[in-house]
């Protein structure tokens, strides 16, 4: 199914007051956000976008976000693209490049009731330090959770 993501989500709709984990990757996975300004271009645009969702916990890795994300208002496939575009045109204008930033499509999960979702922000959180990056959170800019 390799370069057909968006056959992943036909059949599929998003619903406002939804909470769901997505998790988008940079273009061949070029670790971009290793320069922090970039992470933080990504940042805020998911605050440019309180119309249309409010972000409840995120990590910005080397080559991939994970954003927990509650719907407001149109489909969660518009929320990301608007993240996406936004971020990379200022990506690119801050690096001099021109191009793709994003590998198309994304990964979501839609929350459950039933699932803790300080444990899923911890998750979340948490990525940097599976990965090896840090040895605490303390020392990972590039996340936030509402609970802390």
């Amino acid at each position: 199914m390799k370069g057909n993501s968006s056959a992943l989500r036909k059949g599929r709709f998003s619903e406002s007051g939804r909470i769901y984990l997505v998790t988008f990757v940079t273009h061949q996975r070029t670790p971009i956000f290793h320069d922090f300004g970039c992470g933080r271009i990504v940042v805020s645009s998911m605050r440019f976008l309180t119309t249309l969702s409010d972000t409840l916990a995120y990590v910005i890795m080397p080559d991939h976000v994970h954003w927990l994300v509650e719907l407001r208002d149109g489909s969660l496939e518009r929320s990301v693209h608007s993240l996406k575009s936004f971020s990379a045109k200022e990506i690119n204008k801050k690096l001099g490049w021109s191009g793709h930033i994003w590998q198309k499509g994304f990964h979501d999960h839609a929350i459950r009731d039933e699932e803790d979702l300080t444990e899923i922000a911890r998750y979340i959180v948490m990525n940097p330090i599976r990965a090896g990056l840090v040895k605490s959170c303390r020392e990972y800019a590039l996340w936030d959770a509402v609970w802390v």
